[in-house]
């Protein structure tokens, strides 16, 4: 945990994947009724989270996924390799973009709306920087949460991508304070803690298999108290 002294959180971002919202029921939940739909059979939803994942993991080795619609389409595609012959089909590519732009395709964590009101009425400024494409703003508006934020910053509009100290930047301009000032959460060890720290801000990992500790939270709900005790410190978590 860094400490700087004097230095007060005036503004929070988030990270939204994973520290938001969630897939619902799951990536391969969503993929196999897509896929199903579209007349490739029954698949299933288990396979497709595990194929996913290591789709996933393959794509981010370095800076090689910009989260760009041809970004996602080859990912689409390595995860139904071998499945079915329309693993490289653009209806089903199509259908998928379209089915994650729909509110019942995520979940809303349950800690989200009950933090961010907390933050809301203590008067710190509160806003989005996340990985993701176009679909982000209006995705947040139809789950009911874009008017809680002052802005998003989605990392394929800007041409940017955690962990790079570009979006942070980016958002700090937009903010108007110094990086000392600002925390960033999120539920990623090198995109959202690492990202932000580089670029002067604190951070907070969500972690939500329960893990707790200088650095991280369980849940969100542990956030407005962090940023409490901080303040009643003179020093900040970051």
């Amino acid at each position: 945990m860094n400490r700087t002294a004097g230095t007060e959180v005036r503004a929070v971002t988030f990270d939204v994947g994973g520290t938001l919202i969630e897939p619902w029921p799951s990536v391969g939940g969503v993929y196999a009724e897509v896929a199903g739909r579209l007349g490739a059979g029954a698949l299933d939803a288990d396979g497709l989270d595990a194929r996913f994942r290591a789709a996933w993991r393959t794509a981010h080795q370095g800076d090689g996924f910009d989260y760009s619609r041809r970004a996602w389409m080859d990912l689409v595609r390595a995860t139904f390799s071998g499945l079915t012959g329309r693993a490289a089909d653009p209806d089903l590519f199509g259908a998928l973009w379209h089915r994650f732009t729909e509110p019942d395709a995520w979940r809303v964590f349950p800690d989200v709306v009950p933090c961010l009101e907390v933050l809301a009425a203590r008067g710190l400024r509160i806003a989005v920087v996340s990985n993701w494409d176009e679909r982000l703003r209006p995705l947040l508006g139809r789950l009911g949460l874009a008017d809680r934020f002052e802005f998003v910053v989605a990392s394929a509009e800007i041409g940017a991508h955690k962990p790079s100290l570009e979006i942070f930047v980016h958002a700090a301009d937009r903010l108007g304070l110094p990086s000392s000032a600002l925390m960033h959460v999120g539920d990623s060890c090198r995109e959202d803690l690492d990202g932000a720290r580089s670029a002067g801000w604190q951070a907070l990992l969500v972690d939500r298999r329960g893990a707790s500790g200088p650095d991280r939270i369980a849940v969100l709900t542990e956030l407005p108290g962090r940023l409490l005790m901080t303040s009643i410190s003179g020093t900040s978590l970051g």
